[in-house]
């Protein structure tokens, strides 16, 4: 699902906004998530998941092309952890799709 996808089905279930207003509530959703991460602070949507910052620490690689040593600083990089609702959702979906697509092979 893309950004747009989602502007779509937002627009589509809520009759009263438009298409402009769908867009302007996942733009400011989008961009207050993206602010709370970057500040550090953590997300927590209940039943879906939470997003939270991990550090990397600095480390020694190589260069694949030359094997020259290279110093990787420390990197902050975002992280999801799905929720319990979201995990049992998507494993007794894959559970389904197997047990379906087995019946149409039989």
């Amino acid at each position: 699902m893309t950004r747009s996808d989602l502007v779509e089905l937002l627009a589509e279930h809520f009759g009263q906004l438009t298409h402009r207003d769908a867009d302007a509530a996942v733009k400011t959703l989008l961009d207050a998530m993206s602010d709370a991460l970057v500040r550090g602070h953590r997300i927590e949507i209940r039943g879906f998941g939470s997003f939270s910052i991990n550090r990397r620490p600095p480390r020694v690689g190589r260069n694949p092309r030359t094997g020259e040593r290279v110093d990787i600083p420390e990197r902050r990089v975002p992280h999801f952890k799905p929720g319990k609702a979201l995990r049992e959702a998507v494993g007794s979906e894959a559970v389904e799709s197997t047990v379906e697509t087995a019946a149409q092979r039989s």
